[in-house]
């Protein structure tokens, strides 16, 4: 396979991470997309009730996508509300995780204590079903750290979307988690997340678009899916001084392990 140029594109991708129900497309055409740039397995993450549900209809409709069901830091005023059904529908096949799930003090759009009940609830459900938990974290270093000590972190814990440093990267890879890098990982003022991913070692790191959002360089701007994944790890590449081609492999080889996907090694 090659792109335009002739140059030849690199294949095997995972993208842990994204939501193509959420970019106003078809998320059909998104994920044919993705597969012809290289892409063998996505992850589909719910949000919400409505988006969870969505996340494991496209799971059923198609042998290479994978859902989670959770419950996001936004919504989490909706948890009365939506709680039991999300129970329930998490036990659907191919659900692969819970979440994304934790605190988003950025934009604190559901009250504090709110996320903090959603996200125990969400640690929790995943030690019961023995599914792993996806979680997000946005200027929430100390409260996510603290809630994953009280309730014990699950055995497989991936912190997506990683914006922290070093010093995070350390706290998080210490209670025995997983880190995905985004497209952040390319902008020119990430400095620190490519410091934290220099030490992050190559069997907890994983890669994802978290698409609609943070489309990597050189396509900012524009909105980001899957079928950028490719241009993420080859960003990641770059910064830990890499082949392209191997991070392809080893991400891979951590989103089968750390998500439990299963997909061919």
């Amino acid at each position: 396979m090659a792109d335009d140029s002739g140059a030849a594109v690199v294949t095997g991708w995972v993208d842990s991470h994204c939501h193509p129900h959420l970019g106003g497309g078809d998320p059909g055409a998104e994920l044919d997309r993705g597969r012809a740039a290289g892409v063998r397995a996505f992850v589909v993450v719910g949000t919400d009730l409505a988006t969870s549900r969505v996340a494991v209809d496209l799971a059923g409709a198609h042998p290479d996508v994978f859902a989670t069901v959770g419950l996001h830091p936004h919504d989490a005023d909706r948890f009365a509300a939506e709680w039991d059904d999300l129970v329930a529908l998490a036990a659907s096949p191919k659900v692969v995780a819970i979440g994304e799930a934790g605190f988003d003090l950025h934009y604190r759009n559901s009250p504090v204590a709110d996320q903090e009940r959603a996200f125990r609830a969400q640690v929790r459900l995943a030690h019961d079903l023995e599914r792993a938990l996806v979680i997000h974290s946005r200027e929430a270093w100390d409260d996510t750290f603290r809630v994953l000590v009280d309730e014990g972190v699950p055995a497989r814990t991936v912190f997506h979307c990683f914006t922290g440093g070093p010093a995070e990267a350390e706290r998080a890879l210490d209670l025995g988690a997983a880190l995905s890098f985004s497209g952040i990982v390319s902008f020119r003022s990430a400095d620190d997340v490519r410091a934290a991913a220099a030490v992050c070692p190559a069997d907890r790191m994983l890669v994802e678009t978290d698409s609609p959002y943070l489309a990597p360089v050189p396509h900012r701007g524009r909105p980001n899916e899957p079928a950028l994944v490719g241009a993420v790890g080859a960003a990641l590449a770059g910064a830990l001084g890499r082949p392209v081609a191997d991070v392809a492999a080893t991400t891979a080889a951590a989103a089968r392990h750390w998500l439990g996907l299963p997909i061919p090694a």
